[in-house]
């Protein structure tokens, strides 16, 4: 590898662009706006005042979509998922399962969930 092509990468990663690049293209998937252009703007000013603590992170699941994929991993309908199927959920969503504070003999409730979850996502867009 060149030595230029090695620099623009380090850039890249040392930046963490393809992972916002990544994620932007999932929000826009998701929502599908008729004006993508103003809308990935948009999210890109969310993102921004966020880090001023002026406003909310662009989310990509919303409460009703955590609920969702919760029953979906509670398919008895206990009201609490394990440990194991929420280190699985965080990363189907793309999340980070480092310095998760459950043990396996630990069940998760939907509140958890969703509140923990949040966090991971808040956690997520901060870097940028």
């Amino acid at each position: 590898m060149a030595a230029g092509e090695r620099e623009g990468r380090d850039y890249l990663q040392r930046h963490r662009i393809p992972e916002l690049l990544h994620r932007l293209g999932e929000l826009l998937l998701y929502h599908r706006p008729e004006r993508p252009r103003e809308f990935l703007i948009q999210v890109l000013e969310r993102v921004k005042a966020g880090k001023r603590a002026e406003g909310e992170y662009p989310y990509l699941m919303d409460e009703d979509n955590l609920a969702a994929m919760f029953s979906l991993l509670d398919v008895v309908g206990q009201g609490h998922i394990t440990a194991a199927q929420y280190r699985e959920a965080l990363k189907t969503l793309g999340l980070s399962t480092e310095d998760l504070q459950f043990g396996d003999d630990v069940n998760i409730t939907l509140d958890v969930f969703k509140e923990e979850v949040k966090k991971k996502m808040l956690a997520s867009w901060a870097v940028y």
